[in-house]
């Protein structure tokens, strides 16, 4: 596992970011801004915004800077505001209305700074009859139809962690929408904007592909009776004799021909084109796998292209040969998390701070931005 070096910014070196603290996946969009070499001012409040885990331990505040201002304070949206007076980009996850209540605003920001890019992160978006009721990941894709699609047939579905909803149908769609504005208002006659970024928007674009196999009668819209939802005995998980799971996805018949040598179920095993015999050839797939334990097929398929991996745990992850040489995970202050992604050739991208401590960046950001105003302590509204 690789340590980080200090130095490299990454290809967004130069964009100011300013990042209204919250929580999910506004900070992590900040974060994926900050990997890239952004400098990234994340804007705390008093008693903290997060879900009770030590600031020293939040890995999706590394690579920014925090100052605490309290927006509710008499000065507080002006403090914000002098800030993005000299960003390029704002990020805030709040519901619809809070902002505009608080002062900071799209009409005050952009007023403020006509070329800001304002991003907006929330689950269900800016509008519509479900804007302005609370919800969580789980819901979002449950609406969508993207949970539907995850787990058994006969068995609830399968909550896939946050990662479908909160970072790939939200973050990712957020990064990707402030970035295509940022290009629009750096270009001649280009100008600032709102980008509103819904889960419920990203969670079903997601889905883009299997709405086109479904349309074409290529899926069918239920649980595990498809080619790539488990439905399929060769693209799914099978247990090994020691409890723990080896991950089978040779679809093309030529890695097929070889799964099959390797495992050793030969000729014998029932056609696998033969859908009403899948079930019959998932159960012999299932008794040979139990025949040895994972490390023992792990060394079976080693070098192999039978789309055969181990499923490892999020603590063996880093270990792995392949993830290890490719510095997949680095250690930095004794924290070991996924390495910066993607990778660029000319402006190289790493872990360059420890997550940032709520407030410990202020006199530093006040000095970098030319904001003294953001150092004072705030005044209290006397009211």
């Amino acid at each position: 596992m690789a340590t980080t070096e200090h130095g490299s910014h990454g290809p967004l070196s130069g964009v100011r970011v300013v990042e209204l603290a919250g929580i999910g996946p506004g900070p992590f969009a900040a974060m994926l801004l900050a990997d890239l070499g952004a400098d990234v001012v994340r804007v705390d409040r008093p008693g903290g915004a997060g879900l009770g885990i030590d600031p020293a331990y939040d890995l999706t505040n590394r690579n920014k800077r925090s100052v605490l201002v309290d927006l509710k304070a008499e000065d507080g949206a002006t403090r914000v505001l002098d800030l993005v007076e000299r960003a390029d980009i704002l990020i805030e996850g709040f519901r619809p209305g809070v902002a505009e209540r608080l002062g900071v605003g799209p009409d005050a920001a952009l007023a403020r700074n006509p070329r800001l890019v304002y991003g907006r992160m929330t689950g269900w978006g800016q509008d519509g009859p479900l804007a302005e009721r609370a919800g969580h990941d789980v819901a979002y894709i449950a609406l969508t139809g993207t949970l539907s699609m995850i787990g058994k047939p006969g068995e609830p579905p399968t909550v896939p962690a946050n990662l479908v909803g909160d970072y790939a149908g939200g973050s990712l769609y957020l990064v990707v929408g402030v970035l295509a504005a940022l290009q629009h208002a750096r270009t001649p006659g280009g100008r600032g904007q709102v980008v509103d970024a819904a889960i419920v928007d990203g969670a079903s674009h997601l889905a883009m592909m299997i709405h086109g196999m479904l349309a074409a009668g290529g899926w069918q819209d239920r649980r595990g009776s498809n080619l790539l939802d488990g439905g399929c005995p060769f693209y799914g998980t099978y247990e090994t004799a020691d409890g723990q799971y080896m991950a089978v996805g040779p679809l093309e018949q030529r890695f097929y021909e070889e799964f099959g040598r390797l495992l050793g179920i030969g000729d014998d095993a029932p056609d696998r084109s033969d859908i009403g015999r899948w079930e019959e050839l998932r159960t012999v797939v299932a008794d040979r796998f139990r025949t040895r334990t994972r490390a023992e097929w792990t060394e079976v398929f080693e070098g192999s292209d039978a789309c055969v991996a181990p499923v490892l745990s999020l603590r063996e992850a880093p270990h792995h040969p392949h993830l290890a040489a490719r510095s997949t995970f680095v250690e930095h202050d004794g924290l070991t998390q996924p390495a910066p992604a993607p990778r660029f050739s000319a402006t190289p991208v790493s872990v360059r701070r420890a997550p940032a401590r709520p407030g410990a960046d202020t006199e530093a950001v006040a000095a970098d931005w030319g904001v003294p105003g953001i150092a004072r302590p705030p005044e209290r509204d006397a009211g």
